[in-house]
């Protein structure tokens, strides 16, 4: 059974890691020098390297997985399932957290240098 819960935590990791990369955002170009442009874009972009997803998503899984087993244990439950699960579900939402906060970081960058970022 664990290596069940193992195999579901990995997959949901890399699933959101996978999913995460952030979209484009959609910056008016009216006006905009495009070598400026692209050394502006390079440079926000790698100030959202600095938000490290994997790190969020195995924080976030460690701390699901100890709030599922004690829920667990509350509940009179004592196989291991809940704490998989709530790996899974904290691995999750910590990933799509990271992710949301990179996309952000990117558009205040890019607003930040000027730029009308329109999504």
């Amino acid at each position: 059974m664990r290596s069940i819960a193992l195999s579901l935590i990995i997959c949901f990791g890399a699933l959101v890691s996978g999913c995460a990369a952030h979209p484009k955002p959609i910056i008016d170009m009216k006006g905009v020098d495009q070598e400026q442009f692209v050394d502006d874009w390079n440079e926000c972009e790698a100030y959202t390297n600095e938000i490290h997803i994997a790190e969020g998503v195995a924080k976030g899984a460690a701390t699901g997985a100890v709030v599922g087993a004690l829920f667990g244990s509350i509940a009179g439950y004592h196989k291991t399932e809940h704490a998989a699960w709530g790996a899974v579900d904290g691995g999750t939402r910590s990933g799509l957290d990271a992710d949301y906060q990179r996309q952000e970081v990117f558009k205040r960058c890019m607003s930040g240098r000027g730029y009308r970022v329109l999504n």
